[in-house]
Formats: C-alpha cells, sequence, structure tokens
C-alpha cells in the first residue's frame, strides 16, 4: 500500500488552492475546475470543491467543519515561515507561534482560510533529525 495524498473538501477550490501555492510554493494543477492538486516529493494535497463530494455520496464531507486533522509541512526554518506568512493578506489565524516541542520540533501552528490547521515544523534536536532520517 502506499499512501498518496490528502483531500480538502471546500467551497472556494481557487481561493485554497491560491493560498496553499503562496504557502508551500507549489503551483497547482487543475485538471478540472472543482479540482486542485499540489504534488510534492512526498505525498500530494488535493483540494476538492462540495460539489465533487456527490458522487461520493450527499453529505460525506462538509466543507470548513475539520478540528482534527492537522496538515504538517518540513521547512527550513520555522521563524522565517512565520515572519513570511504574516505578510500574506490577509495573514493565517496564527494558533501557536513558534514553539519547540518537547520531542525536538520547533513548530508553527496555524489556520488555512477554511479553519484547517497546518503545522510547518523544522527538526531542532538531533532525535527529531533522526527519526526524519528514516
Amino acid at each position: 500500500m502506499q499512501f498518496t495524498s490528502v483531500r480538502i473538501i471546500t467551497d472556494d477550490v481557487d481561493r485554497l488552492a491560491g493560498f496553499y501555492e503562496q504557502a508551500i510554493g507549489i503551483v497547482p494543477r487543475r485538471p478540472a475546475p472543482q479540482f486542485a492538486e499540489l504534488v510534492g516529493a512526498s505525498c500530494t494535497l488535493a483540494i476538492g470543491s462540495a460539489e465533487t463530494m456527490a458522487l461520493f455520496g450527499p453529505g460525506a464531507a462538509v466543507p470548513g467543519s475539520n478540528r482534527t486533522v492537522l496538515l504538517e509541512f518540513l521547512v527550513d526554518d520555522v521563524d522565517r515561515e512565520h515572519e513570511r506568512l504574516s505578510g500574506f493578506a490577509p495573514a493565517p489565524e496564527v494558533v501557536q507561534p513558534p514553539t519547540t516541542m518537547p520531542w525536538g520540533n520547533r513548530s508553527l501552528l496555524f489556520r488555512d482560510p477554511d479553519g484547517n490547521l497546518v503545522n510547518f515544523f523544522t527538526p531542532v534536536t538531533d532525535e527529531a533529525r533522526a527519526r526524519l532520517a528514516r
């Protein structure tokens, strides 16, 4: 089995795809107006409109209602990313400013325009870096 993507369902594909393009620096592919995908080296972030969920069954996903999943991105420098994100218009809601976590990652937690949690992190201890080297 191969984990290939995470998909966010939204009411505004253009807005959310544009936000992630700016935040992570990957230009989204747009195979259809209702769908975008940002293909990274390790995983794909897919963004689909609420209308695409009708193909799976009514009410299968509700845009903007996620409060449990974090999208996590490894970055070179969390503090520099925090500064860069603060220049966005509008700036994303910061849930936790850059903080070094007990497990050795420096982490910035913020929300995308739909309220989904995003974590930019950098391993700052030898143990944290070793976990990523596997």
